[in-house]
């Protein structure tokens, strides 16, 4: 698994080069209170946070907001930000709710997927396959997404596409990408989910969905206890 160290190392590199931007420096706040580099009941300090990043006070101040304003947070007075309370079933609810409608989206994409797409899907799957054999995380997260994104829009479903991209900024990225394992499983699960597709095979199609989501939730939760945040 990814330790937090790794996944906050990671993200300030990909802030450093988009310094101004409210919107990455609340992914990378995320990102570290979903992968439980900061602990419910930590104080994220504006300062402290800022000088990690590279980035203003503003930016951080802003991202907080957002923060808070998604339950991630609270304000406690005159003292700054905490990491709100994190369950496990709070983990659990996230990526239910990921994959319910990734499924639906999945099974409206049958119909969509000839030769000429399941061809496309495997050739990123391929490529996915071949950055986690040499550990390049940050294409693995955007090959991820590039298989995912290119199924979803098959599906003709843009408001269905829209909330699922809002639940998936809960799932730490940088946690699942620089994991050689899940990355095997993933590219697995890919291959699967293919043919599944080429069969037309609706049951299939949505069972591996759902399998994909319950794996990284199982994954998160165990990572998350062994790092100690619900002792």
């Amino acid at each position: 698994m990814v330790p937090p160290a790794a996944s906050r190392s990671a993200s300030a590199r990909t802030l450093r080069r988009r310094p101004q931007l409210s919107d990455d420096v609340a992914v990378h706040v995320r990102n570290l209170i979903m992968s439980g580099g900061a602990r419910p009941g930590d104080f994220i300090r504006l300062d402290e946070t800022a000088a990690d990043l590279g980035v203003s006070v503003t930016p951080v101040r802003e991202a907080l907001l957002t923060l808070r304003g998604e339950g991630l947070v609270e304000l406690v007075p005159h003292r700054g930000y905490v990491v709100a309370p994190l369950s496990r079933d709070d983990v659990n609810d996230i990526f239910w709710l990921q994959g319910q409608i990734a499924e639906e989206l999945a099974i409206r994409t049958v119909e969509h997927v000839d030769d000429e797409v399941a061809a496309e899907l495997t050739e990123i799957n391929e490529r996915l396959r071949r950055a986690v054999d040499v550990g390049d995380s940050a294409l693995v997260e955007e090959l991820e997404f590039g298989f995912h994104r290119r199924l979803n829009r098959l599906a003709g479903a843009r408001k269905l596409s829209w909330f699922l991209l809002g639940a998936t900024r809960y799932t730490p990225v940088h946690f699942y990408s620089s994991d050689p394992h899940w990355g095997d499983d993933a590219v697995a699960s890919h291959t699967r989910l293919v043919t599944a597709l080429l069969a037309r095979d609706h049951e299939a199609v949505a069972a591996e969905t759902r399998a994909h989501f319950e794996d990284g939730a199982k994954r998160l939760v165990r990572h998350l206890e062994s790092a100690g945040i619900w002792e």
